[in-house]
């Protein structure tokens, strides 16, 4: 038996992914303009871990079927 998302499921996931791209895309931006070495490299990070995550769910959604 195959384990699947119902379609609320995977709408709810396509929220959390939007919500992933644009925290990636501000955290991104942000990190050329800051000027202190410190926030530099605390947004740097966050785009990095944001790319995991959003990898994380990319690699969840695919292939699933819905009910």
């Amino acid at each position: 038996m195959e384990k699947s998302l119902g379609l609320h499921e995977t709408l709810d996931m396509h929220e959390i992914l939007t919500f992933k791209n644009i925290c990636l895309t501000k955290s991104a931006a942000m990190a050329h303009f800051a000027q202190d070495p410190a926030l530099k490299s605390l947004l740097s990070h966050d785009a990095q871990q944001t790319q995991q995550d959003i990898g994380q769910l990319l690699s969840f959604l695919g292939g699933q079927k819905h009910e």
